[in-house]
Protein backbone atom coordinates (compact mmCIF):
# COMPACT_ATOMS: atom_id res chain seq x y z
CA UNK A 1 0.00 0.00 0.00
CA UNK A 2 1.41 3.33 -1.04
CA UNK A 3 0.34 6.65 0.49
CA UNK A 4 1.36 9.99 -1.02
CA UNK A 5 0.45 13.46 0.23
CA UNK A 6 0.66 16.70 -1.69
CA UNK A 7 -0.46 20.31 -1.42
CA UNK A 8 1.45 21.71 1.52
CA UNK A 9 3.08 25.12 1.48
CA UNK A 10 3.32 28.54 3.03
CA UNK A 11 0.22 30.63 3.64
CA UNK A 12 -0.65 33.71 5.67
CA UNK A 13 -2.95 33.69 8.67
CA UNK A 14 -6.54 33.45 7.52
CA UNK A 15 -5.61 31.77 4.28
CA UNK A 16 -6.49 28.35 2.88
CA UNK A 17 -4.71 25.26 1.64
CA UNK A 18 -5.90 21.99 0.18
CA UNK A 19 -3.98 18.81 0.92
CA UNK A 20 -4.46 15.67 -1.14
CA UNK A 21 -3.73 12.06 -0.23
CA UNK A 22 -3.62 9.29 -2.81
CA UNK A 23 -3.65 5.70 -1.62
CA UNK A 24 -2.84 2.87 -4.00
CA UNK A 25 -2.55 -0.87 -3.62
CA UNK A 26 -5.33 -1.39 -1.09
CA UNK A 27 -6.30 -5.01 -0.56
CA UNK A 28 -8.98 -4.33 2.08
CA UNK A 29 -12.49 -2.90 1.77
CA UNK A 30 -13.32 -1.41 5.17
CA UNK A 31 -10.88 1.22 6.37
CA UNK A 32 -10.32 4.61 7.91
CA UNK A 33 -8.20 7.24 6.21
CA UNK A 34 -6.91 9.92 8.51
CA UNK A 35 -4.93 13.13 8.52
CA UNK A 36 -2.56 13.74 11.40
CA UNK A 37 -0.08 16.51 12.07
CA UNK A 38 3.08 16.97 14.06
CA UNK A 39 4.59 20.29 15.03
CA UNK A 40 8.23 20.56 16.19
CA UNK A 41 8.62 19.29 19.74
CA UNK A 42 5.03 18.06 19.93
CA UNK A 43 3.26 14.72 19.72
CA UNK A 44 1.58 13.64 16.53
CA UNK A 45 -2.08 14.60 16.77
CA UNK A 46 -5.28 13.63 15.05
CA UNK A 47 -6.78 16.14 12.63
CA UNK A 48 -9.56 14.43 10.67
CA UNK A 49 -10.62 11.05 9.32
CA UNK A 50 -13.11 9.49 6.96
CA UNK A 51 -14.51 5.96 6.97
CA UNK A 52 -15.03 3.65 4.02
CA UNK A 53 -17.67 2.54 3.32
CA UNK A 54 -20.13 5.20 4.38
CA UNK A 55 -17.86 8.27 4.29
CA UNK A 56 -18.59 9.26 7.90
CA UNK A 57 -16.22 12.05 8.94
CA UNK A 58 -14.53 12.94 12.21
CA UNK A 59 -12.60 16.03 13.28
CA UNK A 60 -10.42 17.24 16.09
CA UNK A 61 -12.08 20.02 18.07
CA UNK A 62 -9.28 22.39 17.09
CA UNK A 63 -10.13 22.18 13.38
CA UNK A 64 -13.89 21.61 13.45
CA UNK A 65 -15.65 24.17 11.29
CA UNK A 66 -12.43 25.14 9.51
CA UNK A 67 -11.23 21.90 7.91
CA UNK A 68 -13.17 19.53 5.67
CA UNK A 69 -12.15 15.99 4.77
CA UNK A 70 -13.63 14.34 1.69
CA UNK A 71 -12.97 11.50 -0.69
CA UNK A 72 -13.56 11.27 -4.40
CA UNK A 73 -15.93 8.82 -6.05
CA UNK A 74 -13.28 6.18 -6.50
CA UNK A 75 -12.20 6.62 -2.85
CA UNK A 76 -8.52 6.47 -3.66
CA UNK A 77 -7.97 10.17 -2.95
CA UNK A 78 -8.75 11.95 0.31
CA UNK A 79 -8.57 15.72 0.39
CA UNK A 80 -8.26 17.99 3.40
CA UNK A 81 -9.52 21.49 2.75
CA UNK A 82 -8.09 23.84 5.37
CA UNK A 83 -9.59 27.31 5.81
CA UNK A 84 -9.01 30.14 8.29
CA UNK A 85 -5.52 28.90 9.00
CA UNK A 86 -3.57 30.18 11.99
CA UNK A 87 0.07 29.78 13.02
CA UNK A 88 -1.07 27.01 15.40
CA UNK A 89 -1.84 24.91 12.32
CA UNK A 90 1.82 24.91 11.31
CA UNK A 91 3.05 21.31 11.21
CA UNK A 92 3.97 18.41 9.01
CA UNK A 93 0.71 16.82 7.89
CA UNK A 94 0.53 13.08 7.37
CA UNK A 95 -2.07 10.93 5.68
CA UNK A 96 -2.56 7.36 6.85
CA UNK A 97 -4.76 4.31 6.27
CA UNK A 98 -6.11 2.04 8.98
CA UNK A 99 -6.78 -1.31 7.29
CA UNK A 100 -8.84 -2.48 10.26
CA UNK A 101 -11.39 0.33 9.93
CA UNK A 102 -12.33 0.24 13.63
CA UNK A 103 -14.45 3.19 14.70
CA UNK A 104 -13.35 3.32 18.35
CA UNK A 105 -9.71 4.02 17.49
CA UNK A 106 -10.21 6.30 14.50
CA UNK A 107 -8.40 9.15 16.30
CA UNK A 108 -5.49 6.98 17.48
CA UNK A 109 -2.46 7.18 15.21
CA UNK A 110 -1.07 3.93 16.67
CA UNK A 111 -3.81 2.01 14.88
CA UNK A 112 -2.99 3.29 11.42
CA UNK A 113 -1.01 0.90 9.26
CA UNK A 114 0.18 2.80 6.20
CA UNK A 115 1.63 6.30 6.22
CA UNK A 116 2.73 8.87 3.73
CA UNK A 117 5.96 10.85 3.94
CA UNK A 118 4.22 14.01 5.14
CA UNK A 119 3.81 17.48 3.72
CA UNK A 120 4.83 20.73 5.42
CA UNK A 121 2.20 23.37 6.15
CA UNK A 122 3.48 26.70 7.41
CA UNK A 123 1.16 29.53 8.42
CA UNK A 124 2.79 32.90 8.87
CA UNK A 125 1.44 35.55 11.24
Amino acid sequence: VHVVESGGGLVQTGGSLRLSCTVSGRFYRNYNTGWFRQAPGKEREFVAAIRTPGRATFYADSVKGRFTIATNNTENTVDLQMNSLTPDDTAVYYCADDAGGILDVIRDHDHYDYWGQGTQVTVSS
